[in-house]
């Protein structure tokens, strides 16, 4: 394990405790430390809002995880020796937000990890729909709760928030929700393919949640989001999902409204066509257009 008093991120072991169905596009997995590794988690310290993590999957037949041994001190030097080894012995790695990190009566924590399931879905999707008690996996999670795995930051000068996010970043935009000042005013919209998606979202702010259904023939991200009003006159604006729509919205923002690029935080969870690890191989183009935005103004 690496050294959290040096580290903001360390490798945990973790077991499936229990699932539950949240609707037709959601699974929530909920874990606690994996038993048979003397992990009890008590160094695991998420962030809240957006908080993202790595998280290692056995492949179909493996009981466990296939990783390096996680005892070397420089995280960085297991991620090497993970990347080097079979791509089709090591454990498949995907990026999750923590929806939520609790403790538990008599000592321990629990986290859950929501998953956006559906029938062509990959490894994950499918290692999701079958989880079951006691099946194990592994993190690479924050350590310390102010990590850079938490991309929500809400600027002090502010005066509301407007969220966008697809089904794969709404388990993030709950988090969000649940964090909020009280009365902080909040324009949400929250695109789900189905309407069984849509769920009580627990919120102190003054949030106005919009569900944008697709198979109830929703207008697409941008043409939602064109005529719609601002929360008020200096939002901050958050925006995840699939990269083509991330990219357009931001845009949007940015050029269209004239929002200031540095209040829009935007984030791709997917994209279109590829896979997650296809996507880590191209070129974030949202970030290409905010360096050459940054670069212009410079």
């Amino acid at each position: 394990m690496t050294n959290a008093e040096t580290a903001p991120f360390q490798f945990f072991s973790l077991q499936v405790d229990r699932t539950r169905r949240l609707g037709p596009s959601l699974v929530r997995v909920t874990f606690t430390g994996d038993e048979r590794a003397g992990e009890d988690l008590k160094g695991f310290a998420a962030g809240g809002r957006d908080q993202s993590l790595s998280l290692f999957l056995p492949h179909p037949g493996q009981d466990a995880p296939v990783l390096p041994p996680l005892d070397d001190p420089d995280m960085y030097a297991i991620l090497g020796a993970y990347r080097a080894m079979p791509h089709e012995e090591r454990a498949v790695m995907r990026s999750y937000t923590v929806r939520a990190q609790r403790a538990v009566p008599g000592g321990g924590t629990e986290v859950d990890i929501d998953f956006a399931v559906h029938e062509d879905g990959g490894p994950a999707c499918r290692w999701a729909q079958r989880a079951a008690a006691g099946d194990r996996v592994v993190v690479l999670g924050p350590a310390v709760a102010d990590n850079t795995g938490v991309r929500f930051r809400l600027p002090e000068d502010a005066d509301s928030v407007l969220i966008w996010g697809d089904e794969t970043a709404l388990p993030a935009a709950s988090a969000i929700l649940e964090w909020l000042p009280a009365e902080t005013r909040a324009h949400v919209y929250l695109e789900v393919p189905y309407s069984g998606d849509r769920m009580e979202l627990a919120t102190q702010a003054d949030a106005t949640i919009t569900w944008l259904v697709r198979e109830e023939g929703a207008p697409s991200a941008v043409a939602a989001l064109a005529e719609a009003e601002l929360p008020g006159a200096n939002p901050y604006v958050w925006i995840a999902g699939e990269s083509g729509a991330v990219k357009a919205l931001r845009r949007h923002f940015v050029r269209e409204r004239g929002l200031d690029r540095r209040k829009v935080t935007f984030v791709g969870y997917w994209r279109q066509g590829l896979s997650e690890d296809a996507l880590r191989e191209v070129p974030d183009e949202a970030e290409a257009d905010a360096q050459a935005e940054a670069a212009v103004e410079a």
